[in-house]
């Protein structure tokens, strides 16, 4: 009789003690995160440094850590995984999101076949180099909205790729965002054809249990285009762009761009691709050497167009003063002029000056940042939001380390001489902004992907979220969860 009643009682405890496992399981997995309606709050400053301050709604991805790592196999690993906190599952999308435009590159503008700008996954073909502007290999005419293919491909190879979605800690969905509204920026397109691709995407990620989970937060993809691009602010015909990132299905994703918005704290900017692909540390060091050694006879340079139908610009002003300067270099662009179109002619004019004057371009950034900042020359910005609020990752908080600042507004006023200001800059400051500059081009250039560089380029930056996650595991989780960076920071409820 003992027997059996210590037998009941055990079979008592067992089933309390189950289900007070179950009820704590339920607790964690279910709870609803911090209100969607809690009171506002700032960005932290570590999380976002140099952006203006945005104010939201936010939940903190760390809030799910729990719920988006598997309880029945982590991704995590042990110890001395050093893929802990970093796996990505890659979405397999039906081709219509990307394949398609690969297909279809004879069409993709009205202007050119960009068939050849594909080729090399992204870069390119290589580039001739008969005046030995280049020294060297791993050179490519990369055209400048290639950033989704060369993601993508970085991706296929990249050593935490998981192919179970349960143990991700983000998820890509390598969508070609830029070359799916590319052909319709300019072809005439109505609102319902330009939006129908992004709105067919965000009918198949939200059908996905993935997506379901946290409705997209823990998702990423590329955009090879400026965000303006995919923000359409009406349904008027004559309105640009596309809707894509305003879709209730994908407006939780963060997107890595070649230009982010200030006032979108999903948006994240990230290098546009430049010329130079190294596939080993040694050519990255050769290059920084050559340009390091190399003579700059003039002080500073433009190259570009003016933009008489942009009020604000200020680039037939620089064009004014650059030519009435002896210390001044112009490559004058323009649809009369395809001096700007060969890369050898850009990359050598970058190379024999000290500054390179960096204005706005069609909207606050321009591909010229990074191809000058490549050949060592000093930028020279006019907008703060040109580069500073832009790529936080990859370029430091110390802006006077590596770059000068002028006041578009005072160039506008003609009451400052940009000439007088760079030469009042002193030799030795110049020789450690060049220093700078030349030990950040591995930060803003995008290696191959089968390439044994063990530096970190403008794919693991972007990827990491900049120096953060050197600091090492233990520190990223404690910052939001030990997942992507670029997810790891408050996002939109």
């Amino acid at each position: 009789m003992s027997k059996l009643r210590s037998r009941c009682v055990t079979v008592a405890i067992s089933v309390a003690l189950a289900w007070l496992l179950f009820a704590f399981h339920f607790l964690l997995v279910e709870r609803v995160p911090e209100s969607e309606h809690a009171a506002e709050r700032e960005l932290p400053v570590s999380v976002c440094p140099k952006r203006e301050t945005v104010k939201g709604s936010r939940n903190t991805l760390s809030e799910f850590r729990d719920i988006t790592v598997s309880t029945g196999g982590s991704s995590r690993g042990d110890a001395d995984d050093d893929c802990r906190g970093r796996y990505i599952y890659m979405y397999d999308l039906p081709k219509m999101f990307n394949d398609r435009f690969l297909e279809n590159c004879r069409s993709l503008t009205i202007w050119t076949n960009m068939c050849k700008e594909m080729i090399n996954e992204g870069f390119g073909p290589p580039l001739q180099d008969p005046e030995g502007v280049f020294q060297g290999p791993g050179w490519h005419a990369t055209n400048q909205f290639m950033l989704e293919l060369i993601f993508h491909n970085r991706i296929r190879r990249y050593k935490c790729l998981s192919d179970d979605s349960s143990k991700a800690n983000a998820l890509f969905v390598p969508f070609y965002a830029g070359l799916d509204v590319m052909p319709h920026l300019w072809d005439g397109a109505n609102i319902t054809e330009r939006d129908s691709v992004p709105k067919a995407l965000e009918n198949w990620l939200m059908a996905r249990p993935e997506w379901k989970r946290l409705h997209g937060r823990d998702h990423f993809m590329t955009g090879g285009r400026i965000t303006w691009d995919f923000r359409r602010r009406t349904d008027e015909e004559n309105d640009w762009g596309n809707k894509l990132m305003l879709l209730p299905g994908i407006v939780n994703l963060t997107t890595l761009l070649i230009e982010a918005s200030p006032w979108h704290p999903n948006d994240y900017a990230v290098p546009y691709p430049t010329y130079f692909h190294p596939s080993s540390d040694e050519q990255i060091v050769s290059w920084q050497n050559y340009v390091r050694g190399v003579k700059r006879p003039s002080l500073f340079c433009f190259a570009g167009a003016p933009r008489p139908e942009i009020d604000t610009s200020i680039r037939s002003q620089l064009i004014s003063d650059c030519k009435e300067s002896q210390y001044c270099n112009l490559l004058a662009c323009g649809k009369s002029s395809g001096k700007c179109f060969e890369p050898s002619n850009v990359m050598k004019l970058f190379k024999e000056s000290v500054f390179c004057l960096q204005p706005q371009g069609d909207s606050y950034t321009r591909r010229s940042i990074f191809d000058s900042m490549l050949a060592g020359c000093i930028p020279v910005f006019f907008h703060v939001y040109t580069a500073y609020t832009q790529y936080i990752w990859h370029f430091p908080d110390d802006r006077a380390s590596y770059s000068v600042f002028i006041d578009e507004g005072h160039v506008r006023a003609g009451n400052v001489s940009i000439e007088q200001t760079l030469r009042s800059i002193p030799s030795k400051k110049i020789e450690r902004m060049r220093e700078k500059v030349i030990s950040l081009i591995p930060k803003i250039i995008y290696a191959k992907p089968d390439s044994r560089i063990t530096m970190k380029d403008a794919f693991d930056l972007a990827i990491d979220g900049g120096d953060t996650y050197g600091a090492g595991v233990s520190a990223a989780e404690e910052q939001g969860g030990g997942r992507v960076e670029a997810l790891r920071r408050p996002i939109s409820s």
